[in-house]
């Protein structure tokens, strides 16, 4: 055994009617990178917090022993004085501050009152190398995409002298090939004496890069697995995590009658918000059948979410044009209240800053999509809306103590359900799903499958917007592939094939080269 960098003993956290972890304990070689997985709400994310000081000494019970000696860390200031430097799923970067003024924020070279630019521009050069991106540390962050934004985050890290870099959920909002060069990264940066510690859902990935593998479940440390001697199976994982075996990923859908189409999109049009020459969806047409699930699949940057958002009310983008016909009738939909009015619904990717009110509670996040189901002469019946998000909170079982409990407080899966939940109650006829999975356990995956597939037998149309390939073959009727804003291929999902949706885009992509 080599040595140990990081000790982490009976680590107890409560919050106000929850225990969110239980006697955990964690050791961290130096040199290796531990990954630490578990279903949503088993507490990783909290320890995580624990550890780099979110949650202050004296908030918690059980010591922290790291590099030899027992800290106290009252701030993430004080951890990251030690080198720990933790990177949440959700990126702290600011888009119109350029590469280099974001690697320095908080951490500024120069004196107290005086930045100096040259170094901070110098320095932030060296580090964005190191990380394998080319671009200018004058590049605005808006300006880059999410996987050039998150090497920038771990070049911030970098800057910051990380001898334990923790990333919560690093590879969840990046394409298959941003999540391998970003993997090999660690890889790379193991081998240069770099101390890492991954939280992450993608098994496939966890197996690929960790040494160890911890997990945790309902608060309490599982197990700890060592590549080197155990089994690291995905379906072993699985076992450790849900306490059973998960024998199909995709649950059957059964007794299910695909009926006549009840949306269809025709030549359909979009160009960029501020670049208004730039076309991000190109002459698409699609349809969908009641009791159909539709997946769409494609590389980050393909037009699946401009598609849905300029769909669902023109949400998103200008000089829109093409046709949108709902139970063979063409409607013009002005923005989301007409959407909603025409028993349209769209399940955004981005549940913290589009999809929910973190600071509310689940009881109104639930009626938020309708709030005419809960009120009486425009005046919400508090106890009425109780009742739905109860109904719902029992139907999708949500963990909660209560529905009055803010939404902020629960986790990624458990989140994900009050959102399926608020458009649920809108009683749509069709749903589009935008990534509906991303971030969460393959526990909580499976419950969201349900609930489509449930949605699916009582008539509903679903378009399935996901990254993840084997999620939208297991799950889908037909799929649509989109490359670059244009419908490349449509498969049927009996005959569809990992090799065979990115044989079209890759093929889609060469003839426009040469064209």
């Amino acid at each position: 055994m080599g040595k140990i960098l990081l000790e982490m003993k009976n680590i107890t956290k409560t919050f106000p009617g929850v225990k969110a972890l239980d006697n955990v304990n964690l050791q961290v070689e130096e040199g290796e990178i531990h990954a630490l997985v578990g279903e949503n709400g088993a507490g990783k994310s909290t320890l995580m917090n624990v550890l780099s000081g979110i949650y202050p000494a004296g908030t918690y019970e059980g010591d922290i022993i790291y590099d030899g000696e027992i800290c106290t860390f009252h701030d993430i200031k004080d951890s990251e004085a030690k080198g720990i430097i933790i990177i949440h799923q959700e990126l702290a970067l600011v888009p119109y501050m350029t590469i280099g003024e974001n690697m320095f924020l908080g951490n500024e070279r120069g004196k107290k009152y005086a930045i100096n630019w040259d170094e901070t521009y110098e320095l932030a050069a060296k580090y964005i190398r190191q990380v394998g991106l080319t671009e200018s540390a004058r590049t605005f962050i808006k300006d880059i995409g999410v996987g050039k934004q998150q090497l920038v985050e771990i070049a911030k890290a970098l800057a910051k002298n990380a001898k334990l870099l923790i990333l919560d959920e690093p590879t969840s909002s990046l394409n298959e090939a941003d999540s391998k060069a970003l993997l090999d990264l660690l890889l790379k940066f193991k081998s240069e004496g770099l101390t890492s510690i991954i939280i992450s859902h993608k098994l496939n990935e966890v197996a690929y890069v960790a040494d160890k593998i911890t997990v945790i479940r309902d608060g309490a440390t599982i197990e700890t697995l060592d590549k080197q001697q155990d089994d690291i199976s995905e379906d072993r994982i699985i076992r450790g995590m849900v306490g059973r075996e998960l024998t199909d990923r995709f649950p059957k859908r059964e007794g299910v009658t695909i009926g006549d189409v009840n949306m269809e999109v025709k030549n359909w049009n979009v160009y960029h918000p501020l670049y208004n020459e730039r076309k991000v969806v190109d002459n698409v047409s699609i349809k969908v059948r009641k009791g159909e699930v539709v997946g769409i699949a494609g590389l980050m940057g393909a037009g699946r979410t401009e598609l849905a958002m300029s769909v669902f009310g023109k949400s998103y983008g200008t000089k829109i044009s093409g046709q949108l016909f709902l139970n063979g009738e063409e409607v013009h939909l002005k923005n989301v209240r007409d959407a909603i009015h025409h028993k349209l619904a769209y399940v955004t990717e981005d549940r913290k800053g589009n999809g929910l009110i973190l600071s509310n509670s689940i009881k109104i996040n639930t009626s938020l999509a309708n709030l005419e189901g809960v009120s009486s002469r425009s005046v919400i019946d508090s106890d009425k809306e109780y009742a739905v998000a109860e109904e719902y909170r029992q139907k999708l079982r949500t963990k909660c103590p209560t529905v009055e409990q803010n939404v902020g407080n629960l986790s990624g899966g458990n989140q994900q359900k009050v959102l399926l939940s608020k458009w649920m109650f809108a009683d749509p006829d069709i749903l589009i799903l935008d990534e509906p999975t991303r971030g969460i356990d393959v526990g909580a995956k499976y419950e969201i499958y349900c609930i489509i597939n449930d949605l699916a037998a009582a008539g509903k149309s679903v378009i399935m917007i996901s990254s993840e390939l084997p999620e939208v073959l297991g799950m889908s009727d037909r799929i649509y592939v989109m490359n670059e804003g244009r419908i490349v291929t449509e498969l049927d999902g009996q005959e569809a094939t990992q090799e065979k949706i990115m044989g079209s885009i890759l093929k889609s992509s060469s003839s426009k080269a040469d064209a």
